[in-house]
């Protein structure tokens, strides 16, 4: 079983295949942003193995963000 983890986006390369790079907690990864083309910097995502798979209102992610803090996963969210 795979989780989706609530992402920031803080950098678009835009090309052939767009890429992304997200911000979750301290940490910073790139991922694909081919499933989302609509997504801007700033905006929140689903990724999951790579892939932004859809795109969340800012509500969502902090509820989603504070239930990973809850379980001990991620820090909680300071900047939503």
């Amino acid at each position: 079983m795979c989780v989706s983890v609530p992402s920031r986006i803080v950098r678009i390369t835009p090309g052939v295949l767009p890429m992304g790079d997200v911000r979750v907690g301290d940490r910073e990864v790139s991922c694909c942003l081919a499933y989302v083309p609509e997504a801007q910097v700033g905006d929140f995502v689903l990724v999951q193995n790579g892939f932004a798979i859809d795109l969340l209102d800012p509500e969502s992610a902090a509820l989603s963000l504070s239930a990973f803090a809850e379980l001990g996963v991620l820090d909680a969210p300071e900047d939503l």
